[in-house]
Order: structure tokens, then sequence, then C-alpha cells
């Protein structure tokens, strides 16, 4: 999973190329996830086998 560098409205999450959504925050991208069918307390956020946090990891969501 993909989440993309801050911008305008959020951080993009793909999934294999699939656009999943926007997140404004760590919630969201555990929202983003339980609607895709995942279970999120699986998941560590730092876990770089799962998330590549581009530009910035899970406390980066604005823009510089």
């Amino acid at each position: 999973m993909i989440v993309h560098p801050p911008s305008t409205g959020g951080r993009r999450v793909t999934l294999y190329g699939q656009d999943l959504g926007r997140a404004l925050r760590p919630g969201d991208v555990a929202a983003i996830l339980r609607r895709a069918g995942f279970c999120t307390a699986k998941f560590v956020w730092d876990d770089t086998g799962v998330f590549e946090w581009r530009d910035g990891g899970p406390d980066i969501w604005s823009m510089p």
C-alpha cells in the first residue's frame, strides 16, 4: 500500500495502482483499509513491508 505525499485534499492511498481514497490523518487510512476489506488491527503503521509512506511517515499530513 502506498500513502502518497501530502497535497491539497490529503494524501492519496493506493493499493496495486488502484486509488482507494484520500486521507487527512492516520484514522482515515484505517477507514480506507476497512472499506477495502482489511483488518487494520493487524497492521503496524511503520511496517515497511505493508506501507510505503512517500515524503513523510504517518505523522506528516500537511504540505511543506
